[in-house]
């Protein structure tokens, strides 16, 4: 085989140890800068992989670490708004009316589709009538 096989081996194992070496300064960096640890910022800061960062173990556990670590930013419901702010009542009596808009437009809905459903029914069975030969409209 030409070539030397030891040679293409060292040089994989250095391509790696850079590789790594990006990965773990991206990622300190990231944590100083205080911003969300994620597989996919990591590799594009580090110009690696998802692939690399995923079967690289100890830099997999660090990522996993501080994701856990630090708490999700949770967006604040309507009960968490303060009583004080005066498009904080804005804001629910508009929710509340939505839902209730959004629950009434699903019982009409509901209605019409039932509705729907027994008009076709009819027409399926005067159809029926139509095709057998019989008179549809009733006898007086």
């Amino acid at each position: 085989m030409p070539g030397n096989p030891a040679n293409l081996q060292k040089a994989t194992a250095a391509r790696t140890a850079a590789a790594a070496a990006r990965a773990e300064t991206a990622l300190t960096a990231m944590i100083k800068a205080g911003e969300p640890v994620t597989f996919r910022g990591l590799a594009a800061r580090a110009g690696v992989s998802l692939d690399f960062l995923y079967r690289n173990t100890a830099i997999r556990a660090r990522i996993e670490q501080h994701r856990s670590a630090r708490p999700r930013r949770q967006q604040p419901g309507p009960a968490a708004l303060p009583a004080q702010d005066p498009s904080a009542s804005v804001v629910r009596t508009l929710t509340a009316q939505l839902a209730d808009l959004r629950r009434r437009h699903h019982e009409e809905t509901t209605a019409l589709r039932q509705a729907l459903e027994q008009a076709h029914g009819e027409n399926l069975l005067l159809r029926r009538r139509l095709a057998a030969g019989h008179d549809p409209s009733p006898r007086q």
